[in-house]
């Protein structure tokens, strides 16, 4: 019998508002434990929640940027559960009226697009953080992540594949980022990814008994938990065993999935509506004013780059990868640069750099008049492209202009046809050799020379002038 996958993820997401989500207190991750902290989100007795407003405004840009329904009326709920983590032995968070549902998100795979449903986007206050690295035996709760807004993301169990999944969560960290709604830093847990797995043969309609995997650090690793808990599982049913309804962690360094608990179900949580803060009512001029503050979002913009600038899928696709990596492309365009030759010396030449120093497009120094200026160089033959990209890592370290760095440094491209002759004849009067091997028909020899008459010419003669003499000189 052949299985295949069904997979559902949820997704939590860190909203990046300034304090937290039932109080005034600060939302910085890296502040001395138990610092930000106040009676509200340590749950003291008689302290009495108020919801952050840009909460739920950053909630509702993401609904709207996935497709989904805005409700109308919502509200908060009770979930109750008993974890060290958990001040008040229950979280505030969105049971059966969700602020956003009925969703979707549009992802790229194996070549084609396919689409993902979301089920709900629902608001709730995240746990403290338990940390298990004290030394001796203890174990210590950190309460600064107690409170801070988290909105989680859920899906339909409409994806079929580890590689899906791996989509999904990158089109959806991509909207995230591009909203600027998270930093969706995995290694600081402002983004985490839980998967739902189960398996059914092919052509059923009924799902199998599902496993959830928790505590994935990255989404290569989301992909790889995913993978392992297919072929466990498959592995189980095709022996004829029974597939147990349970939470699994991801241990990175084996490779493997390993029980943590049985899985409970939502009635185990004994929801009911959180008595201490009133419905959360949307109307629609709240959700319009949300609405025209979108940023064009990064499949249509993937889309208009190609039509607007001639642009393959792949470098449009590169290119809008990050919001600021986008905007500082189109600005190096309205500077005056052709659009694909812009975005070749962006995606290679200084994406490379900026992957060196592992830095970001925010950061660079080279700004995007100077790149432009740079390519107006190559463009009237002033320099050649070799030389180009020597001056742009200068310009990367200190943020000259190109002008500047090529005067001072005396790059300037020789053209003098005369002074190329010379080189050519020079070279070719010392390469007996190679000249013998280009009359029998080596064609591949040819490059020889033109390395050879680049390097007399310290890297600064016109390529094209080049090219041009040399088989001039050669054909005689």
């Amino acid at each position: 019998m052949d299985y295949e996958a069904v997979i559902g993820m949820e997704v939590h997401v860190e909203i990046n508002s300034k304090s937290k989500v039932f109080c005034s207190c600060p939302t910085d991750f890296h502040a001395p434990p138990n610092t930000n902290v106040c009676p509200i989100c340590l749950g003291m007795p008689g302290a009495l929640p108020v919801l952050n407003r840009d909460m739920v405004n950053k909630s509702i840009a993401v609904g709207l940027a996935l497709g989904c329904k805005i409700s109308r009326w919502s509200k908060m709920d009770r979930k109750n559960y008993f974890y060290p983590d958990l001040a008040k032995n229950y979280q505030i968070s969105q049971y059966d009226l969700p602020l956003c549902d009925n969703g979707a998100l549009e992802i790229e795979v194996d070549g084609g697009s396919k689409r993902i449903g979301i089920t709900r986007a629902h608001m709730e206050e995240d746990t403290a953080r338990n940390t298990h690295a004290l030394g001796g035996g203890q174990s210590g709760i950190d309460f600064n992540r107690s409170g801070v807004p988290l909105l989680e993301i859920v899906t339909e169990p409409d994806i079929r594949s580890a590689r899906e999944a791996h989509a999904y969560l990158t089109a959806l960290k991509q909207i995230l980022q591009y909203l600027d709604v998270s930093d969706c830093n995995m290694e600081e847990g402002s983004l985490r990814a839980e998967a739902n797995i189960s398996l059914r043969p092919k052509g059923h309609a009924e799902f199998g008994v599902k496993t959830e995997v928790k505590n994935v650090a990255s989404f290569s690793g989301v992909q790889k938990a995913i993978e392992f808990e297919i072929a466990r599982q498959e592995q189980i049913l095709r022996s004829g065993g029974v597939i147990i309804q349970e939470t699994r962690g991801w241990d990175a360094d084996r490779g493997i999935t390993f029980s943590q608990r049985k899985k409970e179900s939502a009635h185990d949580y004994r929801y009911f509506p959180e008595p201490d803060l009133p419905p959360i009512v949307v109307d629609d001029a709240w959700e319009q004013r949300i609405r025209h503050q979108l940023p064009e979002l990064p499949m249509a913009r993937k889309q208009r780059l190609e039509a607007q600038y001639g642009l393959s899928g792949y470098d449009a696709h590169v290119i809008t990868l990050s919001r600021n990596f986008a905007d500082y492309y189109e600005k190096v365009v309205a500077s005056g640069a052709d659009p694909k030759k812009a975005a070749n010396w962006l995606t290679v030449e200084l994406q490379a750099l900026l992957s060196e120093a592992k830095a970001e497009i925010t950061a660079c120094r080279v700004a995007p008049d100077a790149l432009a200026a740079l390519l107006k160089l190559i463009d009237t033959g002033e320099i050649n492209g070799k030389i180009a990209k020597e001056v742009l890592a200068e310009m990367f370290t200190s943020g000259q202009s190109p002008d500047s760095i090529v005067q001072e440094k005396g790059l300037n491209q020789i053209s003098d046809t005369g002074a190329i002759e010379d080189a050519v004849k020079q070279v070719i009067g010392a390469s007996p050799n190679q000249v013998a091997q280009y009359k029998e028909g080596k064609e591949k020899v040819f490059g020889y020379f033109v390395g050879q008459v680049m390097k007399a010419t310290q890297g600064k003669g016109n390529p094209q002038l080049v090219n041009e003499i040399l088989r001039r000189e050669l054909g005689r």
